[in-house]
Parts: C-alpha cells; sequence; structure tokens
C-alpha cells in the first residue's frame, strides 16, 4: 500500500510430517528455476492435504485470501484445513466459507505443504508447529522476509487476494461466485476502500471481473463499512477524545481500562487510526493501543510521503509503506514518545519532498 486509507467507516512442499521426506515431485518443484507462481502450482497438484494460513488478528485480505485458496485446492480435488491463531472478526463471519475456518493455537499434519498468505514473516500467523511443513509463503508487504521453501512475493500487488486470483487463473479453475464475494472483500479491503497507492488500473480490472463474476460491490462494502457495533463506536468516542495533532502529525489512544468499559474486542480497534491521518494537512498517524499485560500496540498510517513500515521494522513490527504495525513496551507514555520520535524527524523530512 502506497497512499493512506482515509475513509474513517472502515474501520519443502510435497511432504508430510512422516519421515519419508518430500516426494520426487516437490523436490524437482522447489528446484526449479521458474517463476514461483508455477512452482507453487507445481506443488499443489502433486500433494493431497495442505494447511492454509494467515497472519493472527486476521483482517479482510487475510481472511478473503484464505477462503479462496481453500475453495480453489478443493476445485483441485485437494483437501484443505484453514486455521488461524485468532478467531475471524465478526465483519467477514458472513463471508461464502468463513465457517470452515478454525482457530487453534498448535497445527499437527500430515500436510503436503503448509501455505501461508500475507505473512511477512513465520512468527505472524502465531501457529506452533509449522516449522514441521514444507512451506509456501504468499506475500504483498514491503516487510515481507523468504521463510518459505518457496516465497512469493509481489509487493506492487494491491492484495494478496489479487495473487491467489492469478493463482486461480494459471490452475485453469473456475472463478465462482463464492470465490469471487471473497477475493473482492481483500480487493476492497487491503486498498483501503480503493484509496491506498497500490490501486492501478489493473485494481479496478481485477474489481470489474470479480463483479462479473458474481461480487456484489454494494452489498460487499456495506457489510464491512456499516456494521459497526456499538461498542467500537464508544471506543472511537474515547479515542477521539485524546487526539492529538502536531503540525502533519497526529495520534490518539485507547486504554485498556477504555476497552472494557465500552465492553469492546480487539477486532474493534481496526480502523481508528484513519480517522486521525484523514484530518486535512496530517501526513502521518499512530493509534496506540494498550494490552491487558501492558504493552502497546500501535496502528500507523501515512499519505505516502512517509514510509511507516520502515518506523514499525525498526520497532519489531512490519507493513506497507502507509500502513504498518508493531507492539512495544509501555507503559503509555513511554510508548509515545517512543513513536513520536521515529515520527517527527520522518515527517519534517517528508513536509520537505515535493508533493
Amino acid at each position: 500500500m502506497n497512499a493512506p486509507f482515509i475513509n474513517p467507516f472502515v474501520g519443502p512442499i510435497s511432504a508430510s510430517v512422516s519421515d519419508a521426506g518430500p516426494c520426487a515431485a516437490a523436490e524437482e518443484a522447489l528446484s526449479a528455476p521458474s517463476h514461483p507462481e508455477a512452482r507453487i502450482l507445481e506443488v499443489l497438484r502433486a500433494g493431497e492435504r495442505f494447511l492454509v494460513t494467515s497472519h493472527s488478528r486476521p483482517d479482510g485480505d487475510a481472511v478473503g485470501s484464505m477462503l479462496a485458496m481453500g475453495m480453489l485446492l478443493e476445485q483441485m480435488g485437494k483437501h484443505a484445513d484453514l486455521v488461524t491463531a485468532d478467531r475471524i472478526p465478526a465483519v467477514y463471519r458472513g463471508l461464502p466459507g468463513a465457517d470452515s475456518v478454525r482457530s487453534a493455537m498448535r497445527v499437527d499434519g500430515p500436510y503436503d505443504a503448509a501455505i501461508l498468505l500475507e505473512c511477512d514473516g513465520l512468527e505472524r500467523a502465531r501457529l506452533c508447529g509449522l516449522e514441521e511443513f514444507l512451506l509456501i509463503n504468499i506475500d504483498h508487504h514491503v516487510s515481507g522476509s523468504k521463510f518459505g521453501q518457496i516465497n512469493w512475493i509481489d509487493c506492487d500487488a494491491a492484495s494478496v487476494g489479487e495473487m491467489v486470483h492469478r493463482l486461480v487463473r494459471a490452475a485453469g479453475a473456475t472463478l465462482t461466485p463464492e470465490m469471487a464475494v471473497c477475493l473482492y472483500t481483500t480487493v476492497l479491503t487491503d486498498t483501503g476502500g480503493f484509496c491506498y497507492g497500490a490501486t492501478r488500473p489493473a485494481t479496478f480490472a481485477l474489481a470489474h471481473e470479480l463483479t462479473l463474476a458474481g461480487a456484489d460491490p454494494i452489498r460487499v462494502a456495506q457489510d464491512i463499512y456499516f456494521s459497526t457495533s456499538a461498542a467500537k463506536m464508544l471506543l472511537l468516542g474515547a479515542a477521539l477524545s485524546n487526539l492529538k495533532r502536531e503540525g502533519s502529525l497526529a495520534w490518539l489512544w485507547v486504554t485498556n481500562e477504555d476497552m472494557v468499559r465500552s465492553s469492546a474486542a480487539e477486532e474493534d480497534c481496526e480502523g481508528i487510526v484513519n480517522y486521525a491521518v484523514c484530518i486535512s494537512g496530517v501526513e502521518a498517524a499512530v493509534f496506540l493501543r494498550e494490552l491487558p499485560e501492558h504493552r502497546i500496540r500501535l496502528s500507523l498510517r501515512s499519505k505516502g510521503r512517509i514510509n511507516v513500515a520502515a518506523i514499525a521494522a525498526r520497532l519489531g513490527g512490519g507493513g506497507h509503506q502507509s500502513a504498518s504495525g508493531c507492539t512495544v513496551e509501555g507503559p503509555l507514555t513511554r510508548a509515545l514518545d517512543e513513536i513520536l520520535a521515529e515520527l517527527r524527524p520522518m515527517v519534517m523530512e517528508g513536509a520537505g519532498s515535493p508533493g
């Protein structure tokens, strides 16, 4: 993502865990010099059982990509287990096949491969046991690392769902209406409602294709952007009461007490930072949330001139150039001082850059 989200309403491959080791087809796929997309398809065709997962605290791209990948594998006659460390947010539970995703902290095989979607590092999945499997890494983060045996990282893709769509086409599979809904959700959410810089002509061409295939853009948008819980609105009120601005920099925060008082869930924090970055004249913003153990989770956004992914990476996190995050040590005042010390020089440098 290379531009801001400014919509304030939004919130080793064919092997099992046995001692047999990789099969010949998997070894050939791993050593082949072809594009990773082709290598992935070789593995999918050779194997039978797959684990599909994404990052913890899954967002629209994570959920939609997992569901579409599961549908692709089903069309190919394969078995797929869809697993995440955290439950799917309520706003995405109405997606086709969402009830097939289970939550777990550990995964066990046998699987011919584990497919990780939108994870810029293996630890992002927060699933124990992944190291036992051959890993396929499909990602589009600028902070993405090559932790898998097959790595397909395309930082120009608007969403990982876009990359899954390419796999669907390359596999000769049918783009069903259910798959189209899930993939459209990935595009809509990870472009911030077509506001981020990764949005380009091909993004709208994909959205057009998915709409023709059966995705209802109005219903998808309403399900995502107009299904806000009362708890989230109360939490938003608490955050906005703490809103601060310093030139082209803005920040806001909530305490764990605010979370408890509003009966908010973790997913209710999604999108709150956008209310700060959408202020006229603001180039970068951060939302700080105090966790129960008193660590502080940071959500960073920019309008494109400030590379917040670089800041997040220095603090142990990652993400996209204009949308990233990390978790730092508390208390809240210390975390605020730390992130402002990182942001201020970059905001000043960005202010001197041409628009």
